[in-house]
């Protein structure tokens, strides 16, 4: 599993754009995780999955709401990981009106939960492999702080948690 000090996994993320710009063409683009996080503090936080009821109801609108502050802590951007395809998460995005707060990047295959070792089986539940629900503070491409959620648990990975690890780190 990923912990504090490693580099953050040499995979790509997927993001889908509605508008051109800045380089972004409409549609799924690539993330490049490590190029995409040089150089930023990131507020990283995963889900296991959109749409579903506390990544909806809490954990994707505490970010939202907590924008402002994690940019005057020193949060450059907040990303969203989830294993779901890009569009899936464009329209979640929509959804939750995130755009310009929070980029939704889409772990398709889950290359990336599995290269941090967060995953989490849902097969049981028709789900298959995901991604564990968790927050970390990411400086210039490296963990600084890890936050992983227990089984079934929203207590540890939220906005305020990860608000105050990057108000002690700033």
């Amino acid at each position: 599993m990923i912990q504090v000090g490693d580099p953050l996994p040499d995979v790509t993320l997927m993001e889908y754009s509605e508008t051109e710009g800045n380089g972004c063409s409409i549609g799924p683009n690539p993330v490049p995780v490590r190029a995409a996080a040089a150089g930023k503090t990131i507020a990283l936080f995963a889900v296991p999955g959109a749409f579903t009821p506390t990544c909806s109801a809490k954990h994707v609108p505490g970010y939202v709401e907590r924008y402002e502050d994690l940019r005057a802590a020193g949060v450059d951007e907040i990303w969203c990981v989830s294993v779901n395809d890009a569009y899936v998460m464009g329209a979640w995005a929509r959804d939750q009106g995130t755009v310009g707060k929070v980029r939704m990047l889409a772990d398709g295959s889950a290359q990336f939960a599995q290269a941090t070792g967060l995953t989490l089986d849902l097969s049981a539940a028709g789900l298959g492999l995901r991604s564990n629900r968790y927050s970390m503070l990411v400086k210039d491409g490296v963990v600084q702080t890890l936050n992983v959620e227990g089984p079934g648990k929203f207590e540890v990975s939220d906005a305020d948690t990860l608000l105050a690890q990057a108000r002690q780190l700033a």
